[in-house]
């Protein structure tokens, strides 16, 4: 359990939180003891246990003192020339590691003037970049520009390159050692930093609300702070920084909770004393965190805070398994609830194994690719295409590597005055058997090859499923499958299937498929025509 708190001073402002009272746990006490016991490793033998743990309660924001520059050799080094300030970057980092900000030159000039160390201060000023979109537009219109600022804060980043695969076309990320013949960098990384938060916040005339990458350019939207313990690349941590950054944008992190299923995200984000959320959260069980959100959603009401935005993160697990029945009856209730569902299409928490949500042909615990069974042999449960058919739901089905597609269906979901459920690909590096920086190449290969396609069905837009339901950022919408125009090749789920180790085991050694792909991929082209023909596309 969470409360709001600030990343640059987290204690001054946990102090002032009613939901933690000091009778309950000293905020002071437990940074000064507990987080510096477990940062200087003695705290699980030598701290006694208080009440502050027997309540289960972590205050927020602790997982900024946790330093992670040990994980990996290496780090992203930026290229002021190569940028171009489209800020994806900062948007797919999943543990908050990359931060921008836009500066007014005089102002930097200052600042960088109080920096006696003459390497060091070169080192923070090749960090600024004259960008078109940020510098030379407002020129044009007479105005003074800003400079865009990209840091990495070395004790987050965790050496995925998920940032270095975002800013492919651009090249102004590369991985490099942190050790180099002359230097660590990590000093000097960690001095940039301390630098760039000390910086003003970027001014508002610098944030266009048209573009929503922007978002992350104000401190309001940056409630997840890092230090979790998500593995490295991790598709789900990236779909939480968004989905909390597109909310606390428009709502404030003071009009914002999470209820949170037991899975991946409560192991994470919970790991003792570090937790990496600015907003209150609590941690139901695996089947009943949609029912828990009820009840917090019914007190709010009676206290007259309906527009407190309430989300309900859950995976698989509790969202097309076990909890579906909890999720059903919330959704069917009416009430003004949220659901990000963390689609991993499998159970990543207990050790990888298969759920109602893993393809057919995938192989996992419990499904494994043997000589008499190949795999997952039962079809993809599509949990979009049922919570469409609840009352006056609004459902979306996004991956956060389509950012304007993601942005758009979670500040719709928040607008929407009902039970809203936002379906997102979420790409888990050990159990779907991809590489650490991956995670935005194949969500947008699983758009573009059928197995899961983008969704928007707006109760708002009309009184027909034609008209509520848009396909809207998938390729070539109304054929069978997307063709690549550089290969001129079909992109189809056998495509999706070959770049992962999940579906190894059901291609022969030439390479090609085994049977039961090709049936994997006649079900994703059936939903693909199911979803053609309820859009009026078919």
């Amino acid at each position: 359990m969470g409360v709001t708190t600030d990343k640059v001073n987290v204690v001054e402002l946990a102090k002032g939180q009613g939901s933690l009272p000091q009778d309950v746990i000293d905020i002071q006490d437990f940074f000064d003891r507990i987080v510096i016991g477990y940062n200087e490793g003695s705290g699980p033998g030598e701290l006694p246990a208080d009440v502050g743990i027997a309540r289960s309660l972590v205050p927020a924001g602790t997982g900024t003192y946790r330093n992670f520059s040990y994980i990996s050799p290496e780090i992203p080094e930026f290229d002021k020339d190569a940028c171009v300030g489209c800020m994806e970057c900062v948007t797919e980092c999943p543990d908050s590691a990359i931060l921008a900000k836009v500066v007014e030159p005089d102002v930097l000039e200052a600042e960088l003037a109080q920096v006696e160390d003459e390497e060091l201060r070169q080192f923070i000023g090749d960090h600024f970049v004259e960008t078109t979109q940020y510098y030379k537009a407002y020129e044009r219109k007479g105005q003074k520009g800003g400079l865009f600022s990209i840091v990495v804060d070395p004790t987050k980043c965790k050496g995925c390159g998920a940032c270095v695969s975002a800013c492919g076309n651009h090249h102004a990320l590369r991985m490099v050692n942190k050790q180099q013949e002359d230097k660590d960098l990590v000093p000097y990384y960690q001095k940039t930093v301390d630098f760039f938060r000390k910086l003003p916040e970027t001014p508002e005339r610098f944030i266009n609300e048209r573009v929503l990458a922007d978002m992350m350019l104000a401190e309001r939207s940056l409630l997840y702070v890092g230090g979790a313990g998500s593995c490295a690349g991790c598709g789900e941590a990236t779909s939480i920084r968004m989905m909390l950054a597109a909310t606390g944008f428009v709502y404030g992190r003071e009009n914002i909770a999470i209820v949170a299923a037991t899975g991946c995200n409560t192991v994470y984000g919970s790991t003792y004393p570090y937790n990496p959320f600015l907003v209150p959260w609590t941690n139901s069980l695996f089947e009943n965190a949609a029912t828990d959100a009820m009840g917090v959603r019914l007190r709010w009401n009676q206290l007259g805070w309906e527009k407190k935005r309430l989300w309900v993160f859950g995976g698989d697990g509790a969202m097309y398994d076990i909890g579906f029945q909890a999720l059903s009856r919330m959704l069917a209730s009416g009430l003004d609830i949220k659901v990000l569902i963390l689609d991993t299409q499998v159970y990543s928490n207990t050790g990888g194994q298969t759920s109602t949500a893993s393809f057919t042909g995938q192989d996992a615990k419990m499904s494994a690719i043997g000589k008499a069974i190949p795999g997952k042999t039962e079809r993809r449960k599509e949990i979009a295409r049922i919570a469409m058919m609840h009352p006056n739901t609004f459902v979306a089905q996004t991956t956060p590597a389509h950012i304007n597609h993601f942005y758009r269906a979670i500040m719709d979901a928040n607008s929407f005055p009902g039970p809203a459920v936002v379906v997102v690909y979420t790409a888990c590096m050990p159990e779907h058997g991809i590489g650490d920086d991956e995670a935005l190449h194949t969500a947008r290969l699983a758009v573009d090859s059928r197995a899961f396609p983008l969704v928007i069905y707006d109760p708002r837009n009309g009184s027909t499923i034609r008209e509520r339901l848009s396909l809207k950022g998938n390729p070539a919408m109304k054929d069978d499958w997307y063709v690549n125009p550089k290969t001129k090749e079909e992109v189809n789920f056998i495509t999706f299937a070959r770049s992962q180790g999940r579906f190894a085991k059901n291609f022969n050694s030439d390479g090609t498929p085994k049977p039961i792909l090709l049936v994997a991929q006649e079900d994703r082209l059936a939903n693909w025509h199911m979803l053609q023909e309820m859009a009026g596309l078919r």
